[in-house]
């Protein structure tokens, strides 16, 4: 089963009412540039990319939490019965697909932290996958913004890893294979990209500072 746009929509703002916060419009926005990305793309469905990229951290209407959002939210779509979606808030986390390669604090239990550390190693990442993990990082609240302002703002607020700059770089290989499917640059495709992107926002940081926002 997959959710069709209405109903997507309609568990994102129950979500947000229970958890309000930027990470809302974050997910309309990523919803939205994974749409425009699809369009451009023979293989991809832009209303089931829409329909991704809004619920990917449908896990964070249980509260602030930083890794435990991609395993709240595997679960709460698997209990809606979408498959897909559930596969989705584990992967959007990971563009190098290792559990331990990861920013955010790991406030899961062992058990939940091996499950998705074998889920991860049990599959092998599709166009949609890809999809959301490149959306993650072209859109924040405000709206679209290059992979460069994203990255600089997260280290920002988590700091440097071993592992950062080779999640960058896995990043924008995805962000080339699309390109080259496309056949012209994402950033010509997502509207006031430039805008967004030297707009000065505030740096929010949520009140626990090792939760994730993204």
């Amino acid at each position: 089963m997959f959710p069709i746009k209405e109903i997507a929509e309609k568990e994102l703002n129950i979500a947000g009412q229970l958890n309000p916060g930027p990470w809302t419009e974050h997910s309309i926005n990523v919803g939205l540039a994974a749409q425009i990305i699809a369009q451009k793309c023979k293989n991809l469905n832009p209303h089931k990319a829409y329909e991704l990229g809004l619920l990917h951290d449908i896990g964070r209407r249980y509260g602030i939490s930083a890794r435990r959002h991609i395993i709240d939210g595997y679960n709460f779509a698997k209990e809606k019965g979408f498959d897909e979606i559930s596969r989705i808030c584990l992967t959007h986390s990971f563009p190098v697909p290792d559990f331990d390669k990861e920013i955010g604090k790991n406030d899961m239990n062992a058990k939940e932290s091996e499950f998705v550390r074998q889920y991860l190693k049990s599959i092998v990442y599709d166009d949609y996958d890809k999809l959301i993990i490149l959306c993650d990082s072209l859109a924040d609240a405000q709206g679209f913004c290059m992979l460069e302002k994203r990255f600089v703002n997260t280290t920002r607020r988590y700091g440097v890893f071993p592992f950062t700059v080779e999640r960058w770089n896995a990043t924008f290989e995805i962000k080339e294979y699309f390109e080259q499917q496309m056949g012209c640059s994402v950033y010509d495709m997502l509207p006031n990209i430039k805008e967004t992107t030297f707009k000065d926002a505030p740096l929010w940081k949520p009140a626990n500072n090792n939760a994730s926002s993204h």
